[in-house]
């Protein structure tokens, strides 16, 4: 790239140099693992940038969009957000989502009955972060799913269930690929099965959490009963109750941002974005659900598809937190390669 071009892409291209260059070295396909193909940006052609500062780059809809040379981590993240059609994503991801979260529900009521959880408690952890409407829709759903629950773990149609539940995981994949400016090279069958390992991780997260605010008090009590500490557990235990769905969420999104990306990562590198993420969503679940109850009449414009239009922009604004919490480690993923880029520069200069 030529010195008038943003920072930002610089060293992704340093990057790809130096993988193509090591491809010419040691053959076609014989790539290490840990090597990636990132995608390079575009520059924007028809039209120029206003200042001598900027740069305007091809975003995923065909777009211009704005990027400062010497940007700061909020500029990078804007920059970031329009390139890769943020809001785009995130209608996507809703989409998938919407598809997804029936055969999720099926598949995780199907296994409720194992842990002999009731049915009251799945949906007051749903009305705890979801609006009103939703999980008034989703309760119908409840009742259906656990009336007519067999409890069949390895039955036809509880695998297509999980197979179709995994879809909305398939998507979200891909968005951190986007992210990450990464190519996807990994083959269907891999993709896909760490898609279902996702939706399995993600459900098996959600019931160890019911068992423990079930039984947690009575596995505590027995613990702890035996030598007279049943009283101290008890105060523990509420604390780590009303946290208890907060780590929940912080950990089923540490995995996904670890794991799902095409790209080896460091997994402290994506511990900002999983803090964001994390408090972005029980916030804008509170705030969302306080607006649809308070403001929003979605019921006179929408009838009585209010519920699943409610759901639908609940899932996007979702899909814009957690694609953002993406990009903020992408952000500093990059920013950790380039410096290391410089570090190894400056040495082979003094090396030379």
């Amino acid at each position: 790239m030529s010195k008038d071009e943003n920072k930002n892409s610089k060293y992704l291209s340093q990057i790809k140099e130096e993988s193509e260059g090591k491809k010419d070295n040691k053959g076609k396909g014989n790539k290490k693992k840990g090597d990636e193909t990132y995608v390079e940006n575009t520059v924007f052609k028809s039209k120029e940038p206003k200042k001598d500062d900027e740069q305007l780059y091809v975003s995923q809809i065909n777009k211009p969009a704005k990027a400062k040379k010497d940007a700061n981590f909020f500029q990078k993240l804007m920059f970031q957000f329009s390139k890769d059609n943020t809001t785009g994503m995130a209608a996507q991801l809703a989409y998938y989502f919407m598809l997804a979260i029936f055969p999720l529900l099926i598949f995780l009521l199907t296994l409720v009955p194992l842990f002999n959880i009731d049915q009251a408690t799945i949906t007051g952890f749903i009305e705890d972060y979801a609006p009103a409407e939703i999980s008034g829709m989703l309760s119908g759903v409840i009742d259906d799913v656990m009336s007519e629950s067999t409890g069949g773990l390895l039955s036809f149609g509880l695998i297509a269930t999980l197979w179709a539940a995994s879809n909305g995981m398939t998507a979200l994949m891909n968005a951190f690929n986007v992210a990450y400016d990464v190519e996807d090279n990994r083959n269907f069958v891999v993709a896909k099965g760490l898609s279902i390992i996702f939706t399995i991780v993600l459900t098996l997260s959600v019931l160890l959490t019911f068992v423990l605010i079930v039984f947690g008090g009575q596995i505590g009590n027995l613990m702890f009963g035996v030598i007279g500490l049943d009283q101290q557990f008890s105060t523990v235990w509420n604390l780590v109750r009303s946290i208890l769905p907060l780590l929940l969420v912080f950990v089923v999104f540490l995995i996904m941002y670890s794991v799902a990306p095409n790209i080896k990562i460091d997994w402290k590198s994506v511990i900002p974005g999983t803090i964001f993420t994390t408090i972005a969503f029980l916030v804008a679940s509170w705030g969302f659900g306080f607006y649809v109850s308070n403001f929003g009449n979605y019921s006179a414009t929408y009838g009585s598809i209010a519920g699943v239009i409610i759901l639908l922009l609940w899932l996007f604004i979702t899909g814009i937190i957690i694609i953002t919490g993406a990009q903020i480690n992408a952000i500093i993923h990059k920013n950790d390669i380039a410096k290391q880029n410089d570090t190894n520069t400056a040495e082979a200069g003094g090396t030379s």
